[in-house]
């Protein structure tokens, strides 16, 4: 599957910046089924590229000058090979057991805890299915019901959310049996689900009779995540992987307008 992706994110302000560094994990990582065929990042100011603790291309980005607005635009093509029930061929550089440690948007709260002791049977590639299924079940797709800082248990308590609530809870409640898994961000070719194109999901950690490694699994559609997904970088949660993140010197009240464009080139 060859993807055109074309991403913009403009932050808009009631009044003039004097400084904003922005932290930009928007360049598609560098894996054995992932390819990426051109791409370009386009903004004002200075970029510094550099590679996070997690191995993910990130860039820096400062801009010193008064400014009212920020935009910054992502293109290109990437090809990306099909996966064998989400089965990742790298391990990667770090030990597993990095990701089995919480975060406050991953702690397994009782609530969580009694939902995985339900919902996850076992720890083999069909039950992790059937436990991101059931969390599907219990957490409603619903554009706008959470925020970027609503926690796993949140969403559970709500009973409403979005890919990034679905991933956060799948990480929770693997954290209760001690199972590493990774955060993931990237794009989806969303096809007819209507879902964003900016999407979250899940490696997780497997060790099954003929074969020892990272699963990747979309919570949201509960199924392997395969060529129609592009992944940007992984991280122990949200706050780790956020395609942009940073802060910012004066502007008063900030609005954010994000436009997301993915179109299978195979398919044209």
């Amino acid at each position: 599957m060859k993807l055109a992706i074309r991403h913009e994110t403009l932050y808009r302000y009631t009044s003039p910046l004097t400084y904003t560094i922005q932290q930009l994990r928007l360049t598609p990582r560098v894996e054995t089924h992932q390819h990426m065929l051109s791409w370009s990042i386009d903004t004002s100011g200075h970029r510094h590229a550099f590679t996070d603790a997690y191995g993910n291309l990130c860039h820096m980005l400062t801009i010193t000058d008064s400014h009212d607005t920020v935009r910054i635009v992502v293109a290109g093509e990437v090809e990306v090979l099909p996966l064998d029930r989400g089965r990742l061929p790298e391990s990667g550089a770090l030990s597993p057991l990095v990701f089995t440690v919480p975060t406050r948007l991953t702690e397994a709260t009782d609530f969580i805890q009694a939902f995985a002791e339900k919902n996850l049977q076992g720890t083999s590639s069909t039950e992790l299915l059937k436990l991101a299924a059931a969390i599907c079940g219990a957490v409603a797709y619903q554009s706008g019901a959470t925020a970027v800082t609503s926690t796993a248990n949140d969403a559970l308590q709500l009973g409403q959310g979005v890919c990034q609530d679905h991933a956060h809870l799948f990480i929770a409640c693997c954290h209760t049996r001690n199972i590493p898994v990774r955060y993931v961000s990237g794009y989806i070719d969303s096809g007819s689900t209507g879902h964003a194109e900016s999407h979250a999901w899940v490696d997780v950690w497997v060790e099954e009779l003929d074969f020892t490694g990272w699963v990747s699994i979309d919570v949201t559609h509960a199924c392997f995540a395969s060529d129609a997904h592009c992944r940007l970088a992984v991280a122990r949660d949200y706050d780790s992987a956020a395609p942009v993140s940073g802060v910012r010197r004066g502007g008063g009240e900030e609005s954010l307008d994000v436009s997301v464009k993915v179109v299978p080139l195979c398919a044209q």
